[in-house]
């Protein structure tokens, strides 16, 4: 296996890692359908969702979904800033795009 495709391979085993918790799953699912950006929140605040919005009706508590969010960062699933005593949460369309990629190359 090359180089490339070994570091693919465990770039998305933590990618995939990060969203087997219901949880992590449910905050990337909803930072997608609404919080996609090839830029910065700064560009257009429409685009970010602070944490408490993030979580509503999730039943967690506010570490809890901290940490969640932390671990969803981590893997490169999302982008946030501190703009205050709000974080500001949204998904890159690279990382989108990556795992589409992904997939279709990997199926079948």
């Amino acid at each position: 296996m090359t180089k490339r495709r070994t570091d693919d391979i465990e770039r998305f085993a933590g990618i995939f890692a990060a969203l087997s918790n219901p949880h992590r799953l449910e905050l990337f699912k909803r930072l997608t359908s609404c919080c996609v950006s090839d830029r910065s929140c700064d560009d257009d605040s429409d685009t970010c969702r602070c944490v408490g919005d993030l979580t509503e009706g999730l039943g967690i508590a506010p570490s809890t979904a901290s940490h969640h969010l932390k671990e969803l960062r981590q893997a490169g699933l999302i982008r946030t800033r501190k703009r205050g005593r709000l974080i500001e949460c949204w998904v890159d369309r690279q990382i989108l795009e990556d795992l589409a990629e992904f997939l279709r190359d990997h199926s079948g």
